[in-house]
């Protein structure tokens, strides 16, 4: 193991053990060096490692602190990480958002409050108020609508972490939904079925109607894209 990596092991295991607790302040570099028996140059490494993922909050002049390990703080990342695979990895992201996200609108149809379903026909409204998928300035509007319908979906299943994960896959399979806007005739159109199918549902109080039909909206552009990338796995994806 580099002795960066043991660095970082060895500093995680402090937090896990509860030896470092959230806002807990690192003792100071040399003494904290000595006492894993690490180098100064090796521990730096790891904090700036683990600084980067949210773990630890570097304030300058003042000293480093462990994070309040939020799930949204840790979890933000994920998303960042994961835009660095080949544009063929979205398959497999969306294929997890299609076991994540059915998940939390079933939960969303016991959860959500009225108010906050009927909030949701305001969003479809602005997707089907969006110009033509030619036009790149209203495509931005619609997918922002977009955005925000699932995450109050998700916010709404009342379970923070699994809100979290899947806000995480939003931003890795951004631009599929981006491409997809462009490139397929009637995509608006069945974004905007697909939406008012699900909050029909969810206006039922029907979980389990609410769940089916959250997999057929995700799965529809999983196989979109599974054909659009064709048996290369590749495909010019707008950045």
């Amino acid at each position: 193991m580099a002795l960066t990596d043991e660095a970082i092991e060895r500093i995680k295991s402090m937090i896990v053990s509860g030896e470092l607790r959230p806002g807990d302040r690192l003792p100071k570099e040399a003494d904290l060096a000595t006492r894993l028996g690490l180098s100064r140059s090796s521990l730096r490494e790891a904090v700036r490692a683990l600084s980067l993922i949210r773990v630890l909050d570097v304030r300058h002049g003042d000293g480093t602190y462990v994070t309040s390990l939020r799930p949204e703080a840790l979890l933000e990342t994920v998303g960042f990480l994961l835009d660095f695979h080949g544009d063929d990895s979205v398959l497999d992201l969306l294929a997890v958002r299609r076991i994540l996200e059915p998940a939390a609108t079933a939960m969303a149809a016991r959860a959500m409050s009225d108010s906050e379903i009927e909030s949701l026909g305001a969003l479809i409204a602005v997707t089907g108020d969006a110009p033509g998928h030619d036009d790149v300035d209203g495509l931005n509007d619609l997918i922002a609508a977009d955005l925000e319908f699932h995450r109050r979906i998700a916010t709404g299943s009342g379970n923070a972490v699994l809100a979290s994960l899947i806000e995480s896959l939003s931003a890795p399979t951004l631009r599929a939904r981006v491409w997809r806007g462009l490139t397929q005739e009637n995509a608006v159109l069945r974004t905007i079925e697909q939406h008012q199918a699900i909050r029909q549902a969810l206006a039922a109080r029907e979980p389990e109607l609410a769940r089916a039909r959250a997999t057929v909206h995700i799965a529809d552009v999983e196989e979109w894209l599974r054909q659009a990338l064709g048996p290369s796995g590749e495909a010019h994806v707008p950045r």
